[in-house]
């Protein structure tokens, strides 16, 4: 049993040996693997970057080659450009100058130097009259500048200038003769202008002087008819603008007698009535007519109001005939013939007349 357990140590002591042997070499093995590793993992980073930047320098390349193509484009498109706006200026030229490029540019190029201008030309000829020791100008330099802006000028001058009219000799004739018959016309409106001034004013002082005339007659009247209608009372008229008669309005003014207002808007009805009866009759009496038509003038009277109103008439009929319309009685009493409208029994209108005045003298002679 002994010699078996010896064994079996020596055994173990072997199998732990070898196991320590492997394990050793395992961990170099190991070792070294991670080394490689690292090694790779650089070398690895190492491509990774070197990648990129080739990436970027072919964005860059890339973007490089497209602005070149572009440049590339832009050049032809201008090249063309440029050789069909040279034809076109050679045709231009040609066609307009009726010379060749090549002759244009021996003769006018910018290596031949500019005349003087016809300003210096002018200037060295008037010195020249008047006896002055001058030396003709002397050609100058060509200056693309300088001549470019000449050249704008020349052609804002040509473009407000316009084109060539040949006709203009004879519209210039036409318009002429327009104008002198316009302006004939013209002088003939101002004479028949200043003639219908001198007539307004002529008529403007016509109706000053008439219309003057008349208010104070109509003025004096008024108030002697109204003291006639309202004994006691007081009314006139007066002017809103005295200065200016010809654009002047005219208030009347009534007081009846024992009332302190004048305006006739706070008089009563019959009073206001009563004060248009008076203005009519001073305006009748002021300027007296043949005859007078007066419409129910009397409608809203009393019984003593009337009786003024129709001395009044009596005053009027004494030198014009009256024709007054009315369903006043005391009115129908005074007057020389009445005339109406009646209806008989059946029922039929008719137009009946009856004279007054002629009576009245038959029955006093008889």
């Amino acid at each position: 049993v002994m010699k078996a357990r010896q064994n079996a140590a020596a055994v173990a002591a072997a199998v732990a040996e070898s196991g320590q042997r492997v394990a050793e070499h395992l961990g170099d093995v190991v070792d070294a693997a991670m080394a490689h590793r690292d090694e790779l993992a650089r070398a690895r980073t190492e491509r990774t970057t070197q990648l990129e930047q080739v990436k970027e320098r072919v964005r860059q390349l890339t973007g490089q080659l497209a602005s070149l193509t572009d440049a590339v484009h832009r050049d032809e498109v201008a090249r063309a450009q440029a050789a069909l706006r040279i034809e076109q200026l050679e045709e231009a030229i040609l066609e307009q100058h009726g010379i060749g490029l090549d002759d244009l540019i021996a003769e006018y190029g910018p290596d031949v130097a500019l005349p003087p201008s016809a300003l210096e030309m002018e200037e060295y000829e008037q010195a020249k009259e008047r006896g002055e020791q001058v030396t003709m100008p002397a050609p100058i330099p060509y200056d693309r500048a300088t001549q470019e802006r000449r050249a704008k000028r020349a052609e804002k001058d040509l473009a407000t200038l316009g084109k060539v009219n040949p006709l203009a000799l004879e519209e210039f004739a036409a318009f002429e003769e327009r104008y002198n018959f316009l302006s004939t016309q013209l002088e003939d409106v101002k004479t028949a202008r200043k003639d219908l001034l001198g007539v307004v004013a002529d008529v403007d002082a016509r109706i000053l002087q008439v219309f003057t005339e008349a208010y104070s007659d109509v003025e004096r009247e008024f108030v002697q008819v109204f003291a006639k209608l309202f004994p006691g009372g007081e009314g006139r008229l007066v002017l809103t603008d005295p200065s200016n008669m010809l654009t002047t309005g005219i208030e009347v003014e009534a007081r009846p007698p024992g009332k302190k207002v004048k305006r006739l808007s706070l008089l009563s009805g019959g009073e206001k009535s009563l004060t248009a009866v008076a203005m009519l009759v001073a305006i009748f009496r002021a300027r007296p007519s043949p005859f007078y038509v007066m419409d129910e003038v009397e409608a809203a009277l009393d019984d003593t109001n009337l009786r003024r109103l129709i001395g009044l008439f009596e005053q009027l009929r004494e030198k014009s005939q009256l024709i007054v319309i009315t369903h006043q009685k005391p009115t129908m009493e005074v007057a020389d013939a009445l005339y109406g409208v009646s209806m008989r029994g059946d029922g039929i209108t008719t137009v009946i007349s009856q004279r007054l005045r002629g009576q009245d003298m038959a029955a006093a002679d008889a």
